[in-house]
């Protein structure tokens, strides 16, 4: 008769009734020997439970090391008075072992299985496996999973169909690089890992599917930062005869669906919704952390006619003046220099600085260009008191409102740092300007202009049916309203440059599925990892990915990515450059 592994989990025990006879399976995560009884903390996927065992009737427990993976058979005993554990969830009772077998041993470890002890992220990274033992890692993947589960039910409900979407595609333009896959079949012709499912969702929509969700793996070829990853998770939904309010509510749903999972809190619906002319000009950007005040303002109109140059030269040029009121920074001189630089590296030639002293008058470098009347209007239109430090700056109005907005997140503190302050950003602009003068979309080139006409005559300035879902001043997701029918599609292809010609030949089978009866329809995609992330206070998604890359774009655990043999580069046509091969050789030697 085989062996039973396991009857209960470790959490389980706490509901057990005293004397029942269990078998666990764990780690040993901590020994100690109290002089003729052993302890040890059995830890498994559930929690920890103690173990009492005496070593003239429990062979095996001399060899006992951390991390040996051992079964435990015993009685389930109250824990004697003054030895409970009230922080422990299982910390009421103990497992008096009658049998012990080591099932697996373990080499010395390279970190403590303990939140305690700090460990550098390449390591853990290198020992992912271990680092999942771990409270913290542990905790996370199971709020992700939650997280996951709870939008599932949440959309499923609503009638949504899951449906997965193709990851070897074809190359299309959406704002990052595409990672490449060659083919071996067609040499020289290669397929895109998808950057979001995009176009297969919009013809999911022209296929009558009607309410369309999948949690999509997704891959941008771009640098990273704390909240980016090579490839990552976003849930991605779609709805015909939908208009942007259909979307927010929908996502919504999700969104407190998860937030209860994780956070067992019900964010307050429906979110504010925010205009993107209103975000850059109330926080200098387009998401905006809403916990603290520090409101820009502008005070244009404040310095209309001044004989300061810095401020008047700008307004006589079409640009503005806007400031904010930083409070009591009590910043020295240093400081200051250290603010301007920031100030001077988003682009603005300066950045003016006062401290209203405790008569009312104010301290600053320029003060003495400022007439009475204009430092009055300066302190009344920041609502400045004393100790508070004021900050200004002038030039162009997408300058200057954005280097503002650095400085108010850079300086700005929450009153609550756990508070989740959801909103949305609507109306953004069909386009944004590029580095060589040109036009890109801002968000992707299948998002419904509020007005055709605009977007012809005036594109720098049209707006667009597209909205971002923001939380505590991280970007969770865009979504829009998409362009049903191919004449507009054509339209928006023709204002980016891209001619018939390359339209068809690129969108050719994209746009003629537009052709056959498209219902109107409108989508959203976030972050799966940046939501979670945020909500179990994780400071890089990198904590709540099982098998994240590091910010070089390397898998510390596989060593990926690394170069391959040659035959196989020879199946698919391919050959390194010389200067990559010699690349190569250098760190090999």
């Amino acid at each position: 008769m085989a062996t039973q592994l396991r009857t209960h989990r470790a959490a389980e025990t706490a509901g057990t009734e005293h004397g029942t006879v269990v078998t666990l399976g764990g780690w040993v995560a901590r020994t100690r020997d109290m002089g003729g009884v052993v302890f040890f903390d059995l830890r498994d996927a559930s929690g920890k439970v103690q173990v009492v065992a005496d070593p003239d009737s429990v062979p095996g427990l001399e060899e006992l090391r951390m991390e040996y993976c051992v079964r435990v058979v015993g009685e389930l005993r109250p824990r004697p008075e003054g030895t409970q554990n009230h922080d422990l969830e299982t910390g009421l009772v103990e497992v008096h072992a009658t049998e012990l077998e080591v099932l697996s041993t373990s080499e010395t470890l390279p970190f403590m299985i303990d939140d305690r002890f700090d460990v550098d992220e390449l390591t853990r990274l290198q020992y992912r496996y271990l680092d999942f033992r771990r409270d913290g890692m542990a905790s996370n993947l199971r709020a992700r999973s939650h997280a996951t589960a709870a939008i599932r039910a949440a959309l499923v409900a609503q009638e949504f169909l899951e449906v997965e979407t193709p990851t070897l595609i074809a190359s299309t333009p959406e704002g990052a690089r595409d990672m490449l896959v060659p083919s071996r079949l067609r040499q020289g012709s290669f397929y895109a890992l998808p950057q979001s499912p995009q176009i297969f969702k919009q013809l999911l929509m022209v296929g009558g599917i009607d309410r369309y969700f999948q949690f999509a793996r997704c891959y941008r070829d771009e640098d990273f930062r704390s909240d980016r990853q090579l490839e990552f998770t976003q849930l991605d939904l779609e709805g015909a005869f939908w208009g942007e309010e259909d979307v927010r509510a929908t996502v919504e749903v999700a969104i407190v669906a998860a937030t209860q999972a994780v956070r067992d809190v019900t964010p307050a619906t429906p979110f504010p919704v925010f205009t993107w002319q209103e975000v850059m000009d109330r926080y200098g950007i387009d998401k905006p952390d809403i916990r603290f005040g520090m409101e820009l303002k502008n005070l244009s109109t404040v310095f209309d006619g001044t004989a300061f140059r810095g401020f008047g030269a700008a307004l006589e040029g079409g640009g503005v003046v806007y400031g904010i009121n930083g409070g009591a920074l009590g910043l020295s001189r240093k400081g200051f220099d250290e603010l301007t630089e920031t100030a001077k590296s988003h682009g603005a030639a300066g950045l003016v600085w006062a401290v209203v002293e405790d008569d009312g008058s104010l301290r600053s470098p320029v003060a003495k260009f400022l007439s009475d009347e204009e430092q009055a209007a300066l302190k009344s239109g920041l609502d400045a008191s004393v100790g508070d430090t004021l900050l200004v700056v002038a030039g162009p109005w997408r300058t200057t409102v954005e280097v503002l907005g650095h400085l108010r997140a850079q300086l700005g503190t929450p009153a609550d740092p756990d508070e989740l302050a959801y909103l949305w950003v609507v109306d953004f602009p069909v386009f944004e300007e590029t580095a060589d003068g040109g036009l890109a979309p801002a968000h992707h080139p299948f998002t419904q202009p509020h007005s055709l006409e605009d977007m012809k005559e005036r594109p720098a300035v049209a707006l667009s049916h597209a909205y971002d879902l923001v939380l505590n001043g991280t970007e969770l997701g865009s979504g829009s309203v998409r362009i049903h029918d191919s004449e507009t599609q054509s339209e928006v292809f023709d204002v980016l440059g891209i001619a018939p010609e390359e339209a068809e030949r690129r969108f050719g089978w994209f746009l003629q599925a537009l052709r056959f009866g498209t219902p109107p329809h409108a989508g959203f995609a976030f972050g799966m990892d940046r939501l979670v992330a945020i909500l179990v206070g994780a400071t890089s998604i990198r904590d709540v990915i099982p098998f994240p890359k590091t910010q070089r774009g390397v898998d510390p655990l596989t060593g990926s990515p690394n170069p391959v043999e040659p035959d196989q580069l020879d199946e698919l046509g391919l050959d390194l450059s010389a200067a990559t091969k010699a690349a190569l050789s250098a760190d090999d030697a």
